[in-house]
């Protein structure tokens, strides 16, 4: 694909949408008669347009966030995955998805082949998580953890 298929192929946001994007991203609970306020239209355009972006890909539902803190899940790490051999991503990847703990995993370029993120109660937790099954699984040679201290801040891509 060349520059010009990409830049085709990138769905066209106007400044409505753009506005309606930062409204509904900074509260995915807002009205949509709020937002319509809020750009001066009426609340069937602002559901027209979010169904449109909602259609095109550019946002994906809504979701409620959950603290693991709250529920005692104190300890936050991230574990770099170094597989055997490249062929086991794919039986690898199985077997962590049914570990509840890993709340995010990513192939990636580098010195690792898997990038995963681990919410625990406790240290203690971690290690026999770490342990008893992540290291436990085929194809995996060996992990490396790199514990959160604390997260500095989180956010999503800006809206221009």
């Amino acid at each position: 694909m060349d520059t010009n298929e990409f830049i085709e192929s990138v769905p066209e946001i106007d400044a409505l949408d753009e506005k309606i994007l930062k409204l509904i991203t900074r509260n995915a609970r807002i009205p949509f008669l709020e937002v319509a306020r809020e750009c001066g239209v009426s609340g069937a355009a602002i559901h027209q347009r979010v169904q449109r972006l909602l259609n095109i890909g550019v946002v994906s539902g809504s979701e409620f966030l959950i603290n693991p803190q709250k529920l005692g899940y104190n300890t936050c790490a991230y574990i770099g995955i170094y597989l055997e051999k490249a062929k086991y991503h794919t039986r690898v990847v199985q077997e962590l998805t049914k570990i509840p703990e890993i709340v995010e995993c990513h192939y990636i370029t580098g010195q690792y082949a898997i990038f995963i993120k681990v919410q625990t109660k406790t240290n203690k937790h971690l290690k026999k998580l770490i342990d008893e099954e992540i290291q436990e699984i085929e194809g995996i040679s060996r992990t490396e953890t790199f514990m959160s201290l604390e997260m500095e801040f989180k956010r999503q891509i800006p809206i221009k």
